[in-house]
């Protein structure tokens, strides 16, 4: 099979407004994985084998698809799909999951996808606030999927930066130290994991490379 054959059979499973969870196993091993994505982790994780660190939303075009989401490395972006999944190849040259869900009801889709596009060219949230211009992963889709009479389709829930011992790992103290604020904890917010969980998100496929 061709490349391109690879990868026109990937995104024949993809529709507009699906969304992409980036998921890392629970016991995969902390060389391997940035600090960010550890913290994560640490304080995101539950009891199942894989822990979701990031979400995306696709918008299938007529000859690309692409994705928009937030990272610290593009910010609040729109770029091709396959520039997304280059950006989270792992360090040994694997892939992490690829969980697509789609909304049982999609029936506003394109207007959640015009509406995260509206956030294109804002910051990468840091500071994990909800009242700011600036965006993390999740709260991009959060902010994105309302409804025509301003309904958020996803719940917020009081944020967590501490792992399973309770404490915070280094990288939050050190960042928010850095930043001259408080760790958010307990602020109310969204993350990939919860967001998963979603009773109104259904399973869809596992992208494969």
């Amino acid at each position: 099979m061709s490349c391109q054959q690879a990868v026109d059979e990937r995104d024949k499973h993809l529709q507009t407004g699906d969304l992409i969870f980036v998921g890392i196993p629970m016991d995969y091993s902390l060389s391997d994985s940035s600090a960010i994505e550890q913290a994560i982790v640490d304080a995101t994780g539950d009891t199942g084998s894989v822990n979701y660190i990031h979400v995306a939303i696709v918008e299938v075009g007529a000859d690309t698809t692409f994705v928009i989401d937030a990272t610290i490395k593009r910010g609040v972006a729109r770029y091709p799909i396959d520039s997304f999944f280059v950006d989270f190849r792992l360090k040994d040259g694997s892939f992490p999951r690829f969980d697509v869900m789609r909304l049982k009801d999609n029936a506003e889709a394109l207007a959640f996808v015009r509406r995260a596009k509206e956030f294109v060219g804002r910051k990468y949230d840091m500071c994990f606030l909800p009242d700011n211009d600036e965006q993390y992963c999740s709260e991009l889709v959060w902010n994105a999927y309302v409804t025509s009479d301003n309904t958020h389709l996803f719940a917020e829930a009081p944020m967590n930066f501490k792992n399973a011992d309770g404490e915070f790992p280094v990288y939050w103290t050190e960042l928010f130290g850095i930043l001259g604020m408080p760790i958010p904890q307990d602020v109310m917010g969204t993350n990939p994991n919860d967001m998963s969980h979603d009773a109104g998100l259904r399973f869809v496929t596992s992208l494969k490379f």
